[in-house]
């Protein structure tokens, strides 16, 4: 065991359930824009949803374990990696993806599908790969990890604020027309606030391990991307699908990934560091390679 899977973060009962509170709220926000024909993409042009989608859940974990073999990391930032990865889509790859010229509707549908299906598949992608390799599996057996316990977490913490959100979004379309994208700004800025107050409170750990992490999440980050795309090519879609699925995969929910962290890992030093530090990288990589392809037309031909 190295010293960082030694560190614990300083986190007490009452921040944990604001986190839990706070990521409830956020996806409660994003829900508010969605609807019933979000999900319906999957039936009417199937191919790119599903090849995201395997791009998501299957690709990214099977690239996040070979990086993991090959950059050998301390057992909890590889863990941290691998959770990373088992988590769905962020809720900023609708916006980057329109700003990239890519096909904002396709990034919408994988979004809303990709958490609906993240209730089952992060824990059940977690549970394989971290099992896969013996210094993650020697701390899932330390904890004890349930990985039924963890998708009955996942699907309070993503399935009822989703449910809730679209609820009132279909009941009351004229009041969220107006309110949701206040309710959406705050509550990502509320759950960015935290996750400074988070680092800033355990700043000593980060300072400690900043240059591995940054160079793991940068690596990490850069696969996720190029791994979306490079899927996307490989079907056969059209650049701007290529984008969609890009920035969809390269773009992680961090925030659900650090709920975990702190709900089953007790704030595992490793786990925290890199999912909230990849919380922050995700959103400069994202918006400088959205801002590289805004300049190029869908067809690669600069603009």
């Amino acid at each position: 065991m190295s010293e960082m899977d030694a560190v614990r973060l300083n986190f007490n009962p009452q921040s944990l359930w604001a986190l839990n509170a706070i990521i409830g709220l956020v996806m409660f926000g994003v829900a508010l824009e969605l609807k019933p024909r979000d999900f319906e993409g999957v039936l009417v042009t199937p191919k790119p949803v599903l090849i995201g989608l395997a791009a998501q859940f299957l690709l990214l974990p099977a690239c996040t374990f070979l990086l993991v073999l090959l950059i050998r990391p301390a057992p909890s930032i590889a863990l941290g990696m691998m959770l990373v990865a088992a988590c769905p889509g962020g809720n900023v790859s609708n916006f980057l993806t329109h700003y990239a010229r890519g096909n904002t509707a396709l990034s919408v549908t994988m979004t809303a599908i990709s958490t609906a299906v993240a209730i089952v598949m992060t824990p059940l992608n977690l549970a394989l790969w971290a099992g896969l390799y013996e210094p993650t599996a020697a701390i899932l057996r330390a904890v004890s990890l349930d990985p039924l316990d963890m998708l009955l977490a996942v699907a309070l913490l993503l399935g009822l604020p989703m449910a809730a959100g679209m609820a009132i979004g279909h009941r009351f379309p004229r009041l969220v027309a107006r309110v949701h994208r206040p309710v959406r700004a705050a509550s990502l800025l509320i759950f960015g606030l935290f996750v400074v107050g988070a680092l800033a409170a355990n700043w000593r750990h980060f300072l400690d391990w900043v240059g591995f992490v940054v160079f793991a999440v940068f690596l990490h980050n850069a696969t996720a991307l190029a791994s979306g795309w490079a899927a996307a090519r490989v079907a056969g879609l059209p650049e701007r699908d290529r984008r969609a699925v890009a920035i969809e995969v390269g773009i992680q929910n961090s925030a659900l990934g650090l709920i975990l962290v702190f709900n089953f890992f007790g704030g595992l030093g490793g786990m925290a560091i890199v999912t909230a530090w990849w919380g922050i990288w995700h959103l400069i990589a994202g918006l400088s390679v959205a801002t590289w392809w805004s300049r190029r037309d869908p067809g690669g031909v600069a603009a």
